[in-house]
């Protein structure tokens, strides 16, 4: 039985990365941090499932800020693979709290590659990187090989850690990947991420409890691709005999203007009547369009997307409407 370590089980990716794993009989550990509430609502499909191999899910405590708690875990699980999902993920927070994004989302893969080489363990590492690396984008559409031009502190942490990655790959014979992930989203996307907050803000709205909805820059274009088929593809790179790096994307972009366009009109909604500019939403520095080529991934992956755009959006519509109902009638409802 193969064991894997995950951080960032509790988040979107990672709660879909356990799902996986667990029906391919893996044993999953997962690192979660200290909290005053339970933050594992997204693994509740999990146990939920009655025929979900539950019995093989093992949550630890630990952070990626504390070195000697990773390397206790990492020494103590010995895992065949590691995926390091865990960071601080959200664009515009990132501008504000530089300093603890640089830690965790940089530093942080530093921690855990240390925890690797010093216990001696050789797991196979995969690491999160994100389109979010090319910034203003040198090329169009963007490869493993364009080259990176990050316009955020997050941008600029997950440039360090791929090259990190790179680094204890080349210098200690790691197998350690990187997947350059474009925008993936689903209904287990947090709610302060522009795609989920715009599908929950359509629920409330169509319900009459909400009428307005704040954003940002609507003119923003990005290649948005459903999560739940984008772990696959973490899960085959570390499958490889050879370590690489690979975009993971639809090959389409479109803007928040027509995610918006599609999500209020799968409801009968018309967005204009709804939807406000609100500069506090606006990044110092903008990111205008971002378009993955994941042939790569494809020829030796054998992945591809097949969840498109206005099926992404519907579900994701579909999804928040659902709960909403939900939690009006006092039932409890698991996310797809």
């Amino acid at each position: 039985m193969k064991r894997a370590l995950l951080t960032g089980i509790t988040g979107q990716d990672g709660s879909y990365l356990a799902e996986l794993l667990l029906t391919k009989g893996y044993e999953v550990h997962g690192i979660i941090r200290r909290a005053s509430t339970f933050n594992t609502g997204r693994l509740d499909a999990i146990y939920a499932d009655p025929h979900s191999p539950k019995n093989r899910l093992f949550l630890h405590y630990g952070d990626l800020s504390d070195a000697s708690a990773i390397a206790r875990l990492v020494a103590k699980i010995q895992p065949d693979e590691i995926y390091n999902l865990a960071a601080q993920s959200h664009v515009r927070v990132s501008f504000d709290s530089p300093e603890y994004t640089t830690d965790i989302t940089a530093t942080g893969v530093v921690r855990l590659l240390e925890a690797i080489r010093e216990t001696g363990i050789r797991p196979r590492f995969y690491q999160a990187s994100s389109s979010e690396m090319y910034g203003k984008v040198r090329e169009v559409p963007q490869t493993e090989d364009t080259p990176f031009y990050p316009r955020s502190p997050y941008g600029c942490a997950k440039v360090y850690a791929f090259w990190v990655t790179v680094n204890y790959r080349e210098s200690y014979g790691l197998h350690a990947s990187n997947g350059i992930l474009f925008n993936h989203e689903s209904p287990r996307r947090g709610e302060t991420f522009v795609t989920r907050k715009i599908t929950r803000a359509v629920a409330h709205i169509k319900a009459g409890l909400q009428d307005k909805l704040f954003l940002g820059n609507l003119d923003a274009k990005r290649d948005w691709g459903y999560a739940k088929e984008y772990v696959e593809a973490m899960w085959l790179m570390l499958q490889q005999d050879q370590p690489d790096d690979y975009v993971i994307a639809t090959n389409e972009t479109h803007s928040v203007r027509e995610f918006l366009e599609h999500a209020f009109g799968h409801v009968g909604l018309d967005y204009k009547r709804h939807v406000e500019i609100d500069s506090r939403y606006h990044r110092p520095a903008e990111v205008d369009l971002l378009i993955g080529d994941s042939s790569k991934a494809k020829r030796k992956l054998g992945w591809e997307p097949t969840t498109k755009f206005a099926e992404l959006v519907k579900l994701m519509v579909d999804a928040d409407v659902a709960l909403l109902e939900a939690h009006r009638s006092g039932r409890i409802e698991v996310r797809e």
